[in-house]
């Protein structure tokens, strides 16, 4: 992945945002002024969400956030703004068809992809990994009561 630290004031409208996450990388498409478009996905909790637009920190969620290359994309700027807010409150969240990466390939490509997917696909060892990792992080954070999508009384 070809990605390059950068600060708010210097994300273009229409860039493919990446952050880290235990195990996968998740992706927005940045709207401008601080927003970011994202599929929620399992992102935060353990609950399947929608597609939404937030703030960048919600996006981040206290992890650093990169921009992803795209050389070939067909939509750029604020095109590629418009393709992502065409599909606000999506709710068909996939994690091997219809994810956060497939998202944002569909908003500046035109093609749904996941490299993230395709390689777990390529390389079963490394998704089983990738998988415990997950469980791993999501067994850490309800133990902590962060991540479940609940909030204490």
């Amino acid at each position: 992945m070809n990605t390059q630290d950068q600060q708010q004031d210097d994300y273009l409208p229409g860039a493919h945002l990446v952050t880290e996450r235990n195990g996968y990388v998740h992706h927005g498409i940045y709207a401008g002024n601080g927003r970011v478009i994202h599929y929620a996905g399992f992102c935060h909790a353990l609950h399947a969400a929608p597609v939404e637009e937030t703030s960048l920190a919600q996006f981040a969620h206290g992890h650093s956030v990169a921009v992803k290359a795209e050389p070939c994309a067909c939509y750029l700027g604020m095109e590629a703004v418009a393709r992502a807010r065409t599909r606000l409150g999506e709710d068909h969240y996939h994690l091997l068809t219809n994810n956060c990466e497939h998202f944002c390939t569909w908003c500046l490509l035109g093609q749904a992809r996941s490299e993230q997917v395709d390689a777990c696909l390529r390389q079963p060892r490394a998704a089983v990994q990738t998988v415990m990792a997950m469980v791993r992080a999501l067994l850490a954070s309800i133990g902590t009561g962060t991540g479940t999508g609940l909030t204490a009384a």
